[in-house]
């Protein structure tokens, strides 16, 4: 069996309120589709982010990671030739998030975001874009139990604040926007939501979380936050050449190799692809659902990606939200799961415009942002993984 577990609403953005303010270096009008990535020549301007201070980090070494254990379960298999339900849904939903091509939140109930991820797994392997048969069959033999039982670490302590305030002002002063519950915590570990642990486990046992409980997650590989430093992530001398489309049509960001097979992008919307005429698109990397800005907000266009920063701290501008001025105060919200940019910020040549984590995950798709590029935690701390400053970033 392929080892998985191992350790890897607000409706507005308000990227544009982070500490610092960039240059605003737009690379090209986006007159016509342009897929490659476009050599820049401008210095890189400093980030809309600042680091975090060690007041914001764990005060202890971080505990080994805790491998749930996969658990054997019996349900009657769907047909592989539609999309899946019951365990085989969250099988196929764990076997597209471990091949990053992101399904949203694993919940068992495949819907838009699920099937744009299978679309693209087909894309890259040379299947037409809605056969159901190959990935089906691929998840099967990967994901051989979907659930497993995990252990609530001790670590989660750190990382859990059950009396976080709401107030902007109040969090102002507060070391860290954590978690507010265990189960918090343990959903977001596991790609998952609160409602979908209560599905698997019940409320009671999971309202009334503690270190140390165990609890059946999702399969998958947990997204471990203690791990995350507050480090920069520099350019990379092949990762700094690829290329990140965000789609804010169709709510989906897909990341290129930058070859010009790369220029070959399908549309969703067009007629599938049969097994004659498809072709294996090698170039496309991985992909993962966002939520773009607010129409008016959007910043189409091509831009450079010019920094990337773990758990950044945020300014709240209330004037800047509202009126779209900067204002004389400000208040600087600490770092954290909570912070409304999440755990990273990918900052652009755009001023003020980046890809960035979220406080609410199970919005992402539906609660539009004041102009940034929203994604799952899970998913946004994978991005310097696949692509580093210097990379090329399309909004279309």
């Amino acid at each position: 069996m392929k080892k998985f577990l191992i350790p890897t609403l607000l409706s507005f953005c308000l990227c544009a309120t982070l500490i610092f303010a960039q240059e605003e270096i737009p690379v090209a009008e986006a007159e016509r589709p342009v897929l490659r990535a476009q050599v820049i020549q401008d210095e890189p301007v400093d980030g809309e982010a600042t680091s975090s201070d060690a007041a914001a980090l764990p005060q202890a070494p971080a505990a080994p990671t805790t491998e749930a254990v996969p658990l054997e379960t019996v349900s009657p298999p769907s047909p592989l030739d539609a999309q899946p339900v019951g365990d085989d849904a969250v099988r196929l939903q764990i076997f597209l998030d471990e091949s990053r091509f992101g399904p949203g939140v694993i919940d068992g109930k495949p819907g838009r975001f699920t099937q744009l991820a299978v679309r693209s797994w087909n894309e890259v392997n040379g299947h037409p874009l809605e056969d159901w048969i190959a990935v089906n069959t691929a998840a099967r033999e990967a994901v051989k139990n979907p659930f497993a039982t995990a252990i609530v670490p001790e670590i989660a302590k750190q990382w859990v604040n059950g009396k976080l305030p709401t107030k902007r002002e109040l969090q102002a002063k507060v070391k860290r926007m954590s978690y507010r519950s265990y189960a918090e915590f343990m959903s977001e570990r596991y790609h998952t939501d609160v409602p979908y642990l209560i599905v698997l486990n019940g409320k009671s046992k999971v309202y009334n979380l503690k270190p140390r409980d165990t609890l059946v997650v999702p399969n998958v590989s947990p997204f471990v936050i203690e791990q995350l430093t507050g480090a920069r992530h520099l350019e990379d001398p092949a990762l700094s050449t690829r290329l990140i489309v965000v789609d804010t049509k169709n709510n989906q960001a897909r990341i290129f190799e930058s070859a010009p097979t790369a220029l070959i992008v399908e549309d969703p919307d067009a007629p599938a692809a049969t097994a004659s005429t498809q072709r294996a698109n090698k170039a496309l990397i991985a992909s993962f659902p966002i939520t773009p800005g607010k129409p008016q907000f959007i910043r189409y266009g091509i831009w450079e990606l010019r920094n990337m920063i773990e758990l950044p701290h945020w300014r709240f501008d209330k004037k800047l939200l509202e009126t779209g001025k900067r204002g004389d105060v400000s208040l600087n919200i600490p770092p954290g799961p909570n912070s409304p940019v999440g755990v990273i910020w990918n900052g652009t040549s755009r001023s003020g415009i980046g890809l960035h984590g979220t406080s609410d995950p199970e919005t992402i798709g539906r609660a539009r942002s004041a102009g940034c590029i929203r994604l799952a935690n899970w998913d946004a701390v994978r991005l310097p993984e696949l692509i580093r400053p210097g990379a090329t970033v399309e909004i279309r």
